[in-house]
């Protein structure tokens, strides 16, 4: 009997090729996705696009507005910083998201009778955010397990996989291209242009941009600004 997933999708590079790790390793893949005031919604429209070619048995959006806590250049009127974003956790990090998003996930997984959820945490080439490093990962798990009525009753016992959490990024995208992702189809900038242009200069589209040179592939994503001409 193939076991059901929850796989939190944001239609970027990372949670693509998590979506199809969990494929490929014989999970049913449910996608959940998030509408939560983030400043454009050129991922979701990758997300909605991709998520059922990518083998999702369905896709949920949920809609939260952080627009009202803000304290992020991602959901509020701070600026996105580019050229590189200098030491400490840098103001794209977005309070408490992952623990967010992952108590949705956890809450749809009850729902479905499914013990599984996937996220696309990366704790080498990342931004810094503290909610992608393991001793995270395993600290909701515990939680997960403490929380719910089916890890309290027996039912199951929840796993918070993090597939991607000890790879560079070129090691992701190998990966990826090994399953049959589709790039191009994925979307990773913090601040497009208007008709959906990566910036090509965030934190975001330079760690993009150093995986796939890394791996010796060009980067299929549109850019306004890059480097890699």
């Amino acid at each position: 009997m193939t076991k059901r997933a929850v796989v939190l999708y944001s239609g970027g590079l990372d949670s693509t090729t998590c979506l199809a790790m969990a494929k490929a390793e014989g999970f049913e893949p449910h996608a959940m996705s998030f509408a939560y005031g983030q400043r454009h919604g050129i991922e979701l429209e990758a997300a909605r696009e991709n998520a059922s070619a990518m083998g999702a048995e369905q896709h949920l959006l949920v809609e939260i507005d952080l627009r009202k806590i803000g304290g992020s250049a991602l959901t509020a009127g701070i600026d996105v910083p580019k050229e590189g974003v200098g030491g400490g956790i840098p103001v794209t990090y977005v309070p408490a998201r992952n623990t967010i998003f992952l108590s949705f996930a956890l809450g749809w997984a009850e729902v479905l009778g499914a013990f599984d959820i996937f996220i696309g945490v990366n704790a080498l080439d990342y931004s810094g955010y503290p909610d992608c490093r393991p001793e995270y990962i395993a600290a909701f798990e515990t939680l997960a397990n403490l929380a719910t009525r089916a890890a309290v009753e027996g039912t199951g016992r929840y796993r918070i996989h993090a597939p991607l959490i000890g790879l560079t990024k070129a090691e992701i995208i190998r990966k990826g291209v090994s399953l049959g992702v589709d790039y191009s189809r994925t979307h990773s900038c913090y601040d497009p242009s208007p008709d959906g242009l990566a910036c090509g200069r965030c934190d975001s589209c330079r760690l993009r941009l150093k995986g796939f040179s890394e791996a010796g592939m060009a980067d299929p994503a549109r850019y306004v600004v890059t480097d890699k001409e």
